[in-house]
């Protein structure tokens, strides 16, 4: 592939700041159990697509919870296709808690302000600068490109990715890999150290629902089976299990190379080989691995009773666990004895965790064109803590990587504003991110 660039113009530059701003100002706010309405941003990016003469698909499994799903075709049809997917809903934001507007896309001293801004309007926004640009060019890539925007990523992906993979298979035809969020972002590491992490992985999704049952009675009496007091001695034991280490391939590959980066000599395959160490080396670097070197669960909502003088008969709490590939059957052992006989525990709602090669081709593909823009940058392979769309698209024997390309001044905390106050993301890495996905879609 000729490597040409020019079609990334001013307009594609534009564009992609253009449409970040707008799609933030369409407020598609999940809250959960169905309160979200992604339509007027799906229409708004199935235009955008349209203009390109890319032909686009909506769909949806519940009105107003839209999906757009089109494929570009490449010029080699013996090729695998790829997936590019991005989500289009957000989760909520308190207006009175923020510096702008959440859901204003003001463009304020080179930096795109709102909800989405990084997570992941953003990313939409360069799939959509990017393959108009192509359109206008008159540029194919050499595999098919499926492009998806989903709905309720930021819930269940019942309406979105799940809905689209069990119901919709054939417009994924083809496809083995899939690119998305949460990836080669900068993360400075030290003076001089900054690296890209590029996510091979994401622990699996276990979030839990407690149920202790007891025996009702009236608040003044002495009573033994307190479905409260139940409740409450296993939700602080959950909270504080110290979980063992459980290494996966691709967290060893990332512990590997952060430690050369950092000039320490270690061995991560050794029967010896200490994590934790390790991480009390690595200084700010430490982060990017120390959630994902163990299963967890944090305890996160509490319901019981309905007044002070009366002992309820039973008590619920609810737990965010997350594990590692390959932990399940651990976690699951583990809570079976957290819990013990008085409360029981389910699942309610769980994805399964998920691993790619960190020594493939495509990661190579992925590592070369970061490091193209950025030629003192380092890459790094990492395992996501939480989850995306690519657990359902797994579904389809599709590989994912997390791959939505920024690159951050120093001091920008791009994790604290995933879910945070004042979320934002500068122009000059909406426009990095768009030169880095160019290159990537046209080399895969």
């Amino acid at each position: 592939m000729a490597d040409v660039t020019t079609h990334i113009d001013g307009q594609a530059l534009d564009e992609v700041v253009t449409f970040t701003s707008e799609l933030i100002r369409i407020d598609t706010t999940n809250r959960g159990g169905g309160d979200c309405q992604e339509r007027p941003a799906a229409e708004y990016a199935a235009e955008r697509l349209a203009g390109a003469g890319i032909e686009p698909t909506l769909l949806e499994r519940t009105p107003g919870r839209t999906n757009v799903v089109a494929r570009i075709e490449g010029t080699d049809p013996s090729a695998d296709a790829l997936l590019v997917h991005g989500h289009l809903d957000v989760v909520p934001a308190e207006p009175a808690d923020w510096s702008v507007h959440p859901f204003s896309g003001e463009v304020r001293d080179g930096v795109v302000w709102g909800r989405g801004a990084v997570d992941m309007k953003n990313m939409d926004a360069m799939v959509l600068a990017v393959v108009r640009a192509w359109a206008r060019a008159g540029i194919r890539p050499r595999r098919d490109i499926v492009i998806a925007f989903t709905a309720d990523e930021e819930a269940s992906a019942i309406d979105g990715s799940g809905f689209l993979a069990d119901h919709h298979p054939g417009l994924f035809e083809g496809c083995t890999e899939g690119i998305s969020e949460s990836g080669a972002f900068t993360f400075h590491a030290g003076p001089g150290m900054a690296l890209y992490p590029i996510a091979a992985g994401e622990r699996g999704t276990a979030w839990l629902k407690l149920t202790a049952h007891g025996r009702a009675g009236h608040g003044s009496k002495v009573n033994r089976a307190n479905a409260v007091s139940r409740l409450a001695a296993v939700v602080a034991r959950i909270g504080e299990h110290q979980w063992p280490v459980r290494l996966t391939p691709t967290v060893r590959a990332a512990l590997a190379e952060l430690a050369v980066l950092h000039g320490i000599e270690t061995d991560v395959h050794a029967d010896d080989f200490d994590v934790d160490a390790l991480m009390a080396k690595l200084g700010p670097a430490a982060a990017l691995v120390e959630p994902t070197v163990r299963n967890s669960a944090n305890p996160t909502m509490l319901e019981a009773g309905y007044k002070i003088n009366v002992i309820p008969g039973h008590a619920t709490a609810y737990v965010d666990g997350r594990m590692v590939p390959g932990g399940e059957a651990e976690f699951r052992e583990t809570l079976d004895r957290l819990t013990g006989p008085d409360v029981e525990w389910e699942f309610h709602h769980g994805e399964v965790a998920l691993q790619a090669p960190v020594d493939s081709p495509t990661f190579a593909k992925l590592r070369a064109a970061v490091e193209r823009f950025d030629p003192d940058g380092h890459v790094v392979p990492f395992c996501m803590p939480g989850g995306t769309d690519a657990k359902q698209f797994s579904r389809l024997g599709i590989t994912g990587y997390g791959f939505s390309p920024l690159k951050l001044p120093v001091g920008f905390d791009y994790a604290a504003l995933f879910h945070g106050v004042d979320e934002r993301v500068p122009v000059e890495a909406l426009h990095f991110g768009v030169k880095v996905l160019d290159h990537y879609l046209r080399s895969a």
